[in-house]
């Protein structure tokens, strides 16, 4: 196979690009039929592919419409886009999306600080019509140092302002009556203004009434709102050993739902980094830097979301090491302080018959489509790789 990160090439976080900004190129999972030629039975679905264009670095990535058209050759069933506090989801997705005519076009994620529901609903639909109704709306809360720092809100109850939030997106894009919500976050019409508000509905008519909304989640309680009021789940870092954990929050929405179909339809999209390499450890090197940002330094001490995650998967005296290292500005002892096997939980490394073993217990998992990012050259080979 020769040096590590080879098939998947080189780079691996930005960290001056954002929340999550990297260049690492991994693969993420989700749940569809696919159209590349193979067939993997889970949970009564198949497994499908996308493509996950990432976070920007200090300006747009290089080969994305290359890559989508090449996914979208293959049969990949959806692309995605990010934002943090640089470039927005939404505008790279019509640019790029516009060149594609099959694939599904999702956020991953628009930050709902960002924009009003009543902005992100209206684009929702727009985009959905421009599309021919192939548009998913991935939202999440993002955390306090982004919302706060950057939009310039407030953080409080990010659980219960998602479900204001939600169900005011949907109620817009249904159009069935007027807006008139008074909830604890949103006021439409707004009653501490003018007086001259009213209640309204949207110019347009949606191209489809229930457009599919996924959620960014990683705490419990985040993970079982997701099955209850959403149409998916996007988890950022996801180990198979914590597979039954997350059944559990997911279905405990699922009750909370009372669609008796929702675990049927729901969807889950995370992500796997795949790095191979004759060397595991020297493969796991290419993906400490990004643990380490992520459970050390994303977020501040006691408001970490990504720190709980690791915490939670057995890692919390490593997550505290790490922590303590990178926010004292020692980010390459940070990484070398994540052991392999804290690695081989989020990740896939080391030669390829390795993978291909530890790949079966993901597809084992609650993970239902797998989101490939990198250049076009690697796309047919991760569809062999994951689905052959």
């Amino acid at each position: 196979m020769g040096q590590p990160g080879e098939v998947l090439l080189h780079g691996i976080v930005d960290e001056g690009s954002g929340e999550g900004a990297s260049n690492l190129w991994h693969v993420s999972t989700g749940r569809h039929s696919n159209r590349v030629g193979h067939t993997v039975h889970h949970m009564a679905r198949d497994i499908r592919l996308g493509y996950n264009s990432g976070y920007w670095g200090s300006g747009p990535p290089a080969g994305v419409t290359e890559a989508i058209l090449e996914a979208e050759r293959l049969g990949f069933d959806s692309m995605w886009t990010a934002e943090a506090y640089g470039s927005d989801a939404l505008t790279p997705l019509a640019w790029w999306g516009s060149q594609t005519s099959t694939i599904r076009l999702g956020t991953g994620i628009v930050q709902m600080s960002a924009r009003t529901p009543a902005a992100t609903a209206m684009a929702a639909m727009t985009l959905d019509h421009l599309s021919d109704g192939r548009f998913i709306l991935g939202v999440g809360a993002s955390g306090p140092q982004v919302v706060e720092g950057w939009y310039g809100q407030e953080y409080p109850k990010p659980l219960a302002r998602t479900r204001e939030y939600v169900q005011i997106v949907r109620d817009i894009v249904r159009r069935e009556t007027p807006i008139d919500f008074h909830g604890e976050f949103f006021d439409m019409p707004n009653r501490a203004g003018t007086g001259l508000g009213k209640p309204l509905k949207s110019t347009i008519h949606p191209r489809r009434k229930e457009i599919p909304i996924f959620l960014g989640a990683e705490g419990p309680k985040n993970v079982a709102l997701a099955g209850e009021i959403c149409d998916g789940w996007l988890p950022l870092f996801f180990s198979p050993k914590d597979d039954a954990f997350y059944r559990e929050r997911l279905a405990e929405g699922f009750a909370k739902s009372g669609d008796p179909t929702k675990a049927d339809r729901f969807e889950v999209a995370s992500t796997v980094y795949i790095i191979p390499g004759d060397d595991p450890e020297a493969c796991a090197d290419w993906v400490r830097p990004f643990l380490a940002l992520y459970a050390g330094g994303m977020g501040a001490r006691g408001a970490n979301f990504h720190f709980e995650v690791f915490a939670r998967m057995g890692w919390e005296d490593v997550a505290l090491k790490v922590q303590d290292l990178y926010l004292a500005g020692k980010k390459q002892e940070a990484a070398a302080a994540i052991p392999l096997a804290m690695v081989e939980d989020v990740a896939l490394v080391g030669p390829p018959d390795k993978i291909k073993a530890e790949l079966e217990q993901w597809k084992e998992t609650c993970i239902t489509t797998f989101l490939v990012g990198g250049p076009k050259e690697v796309l047919a080979g991760y569809a062999e790789l994951i689905l052959g």
